[in-house]
């Protein structure tokens, strides 16, 4: 299947109010070819930020732009864009040839060139020796790649990708998206993933956009934005996060300061420049090393394991802080992890590199939502 060009997205002051504002005065760029992710809890805006791009809503105000034409008042058929949804939206009499050539055959193409570009797709998702099944004869990875075979034929020059994963088990979903990924890098056209799944997007995205009530909290690479998460919601929300309450007690150069913890006094490299006097600092819990009790030097506090958790490769150790704060732990077993067992004393270890000050209160919602958007849905006209 030929490159596209062009799918270069720029939304401008974007907002769509239903009974309340779903997107609040978005300012978004997105590069052609580049695998951008929108990510956030239910109700975050996301789904309406795409179905905004799809055409299936009007923005209340603002522009949406593709390759620097204003298509914000342009029907959705008329849209170089296409959308695959969690649903997939088969038609479950039609064979898998004749659901990947539907739309070819509302363009009144050639017999041949529909077979020829029908073929071409087929062969994109590994499906070539299924094309006279129907969807009812596919597990459900099977018809998720059919669907993505019917949007990628009419050779769009923006995919929108709204949880396509979701109705995938958890092993499917984890070697599918490194299929996409590699999917969307063959084909080069830019591909607009929505998800609440943090890895997810953290897996597949070039850059992704953290989304909280209609605005966007962040944007950046997944390296950046995991690790230098803008304030405590985004650090929450992206993938597992310590979260401790600290008082700041004295600044340095670049950022650094020194904070309190309960009794102990922890020396911060990161986010100390602009932090209020009283704020949070994160670590992440690969970060956090656990030494024998009594170990001396800076950054150390007592602690006592609480829980030990088995996940095969590594092992989640949840502690309790002298301070009385939770924290967890992830050690990787490689048989150096040594002898731990719930109610050991220990001290944790918390490098000055890893820690980071944070702005922003502790977070006062459930962040890690795993449910579906349960933004209000409208058929297009």
């Amino acid at each position: 299947m030929a490159d596209v060009a062009g799918g270069r997205i720029e939304l401008v002051s974007l907002t769509k109010r239903f009974a309340e504002v779903a997107v609040d005065n978005i300012d978004l760029q997105i590069a052609s070819g580049e695998f951008f992710s929108l990510l956030g809890p239910s109700g975050c805006g996301k789904t309406t930020t795409l179905r905004l791009i799809a055409g299936f809503e009007q923005p209340t105000a603002g522009k949406i732009l593709l390759d620097g034409q204003d298509v914000s008042a342009v029907p959705p058929h008329r849209r170089n864009v296409n959308t695959v949804f969690q649903s997939y939206a088969l038609f479950p009499f039609l064979t898998v040839y004749d659901n990947v050539a539907f739309g070819l055959r509302n363009k009144q193409l050639s017999k041949a060139e529909i077979e020829q570009r029908v073929y071409s797709a087929l062969e994109l998702v590994k499906l070539r020796s299924f094309e006279k099944r129907r969807p009812g004869q596919l597990s459900g990875g099977q018809q998720q790649r059919v669907a993505l075979a019917r949007a990628l034929v009419l050779q769009p020059s923006v995919l929108l990708l709204d949880e396509p994963l979701g109705a995938l088990d958890a092993k499917l979903r984890r070697s599918l998206k490194v299929e996409l990924k590699a999917l969307q890098e063959q084909v080069g056209i830019t591909f607009l993933y929505v998800t609440h799944d943090q890895e997810e997007a953290l897996t597949m995205s070039d850059r992704l956009a953290v989304m909280r009530d209609g605005k966007i909290v962040q944007i950046g690479a997944p390296t950046q934005v995991y690790e230098e998460p803008a304030d405590t919601y985004v650090a929450d929300f992206l993938a597992v996060s310590n979260l401790m309450p600290v008082d700041i007690i004295s600044h340095g150069v670049g950022g650094q300061c020194e904070v309190r913890l309960g009794e102990s006094v922890l020396s911060v490299t990161h986010g100390g420049l602009d932090a209020p006097d009283h704020s949070h600092a994160v670590i992440r819990p690969e970060r956090v090393r656990i030494e024998e009790f009594g170990s001396a030097g800076p950054n150390r506090v007592p602690a006592m394991v609480e829980r030990l958790v088995y996940l095969g490769s590594a092992t989640q150790v949840f502690l309790r802080l002298a301070a009385g704060t939770d924290i967890q732990a992830l050690l990787q077993n490689d048989g150096d992890q040594g002898e731990l067992a719930q109610g050991t004393p220990v001290h944790a270890y918390l490098a000055p590199d890893a820690l980071r000050v944070l702005s922003g209160g502790a977070p006062t919602a459930d962040l890690s939502a795993t449910e579906p958007e349960d933004e209000p849905i409208r058929q297009a006209s």
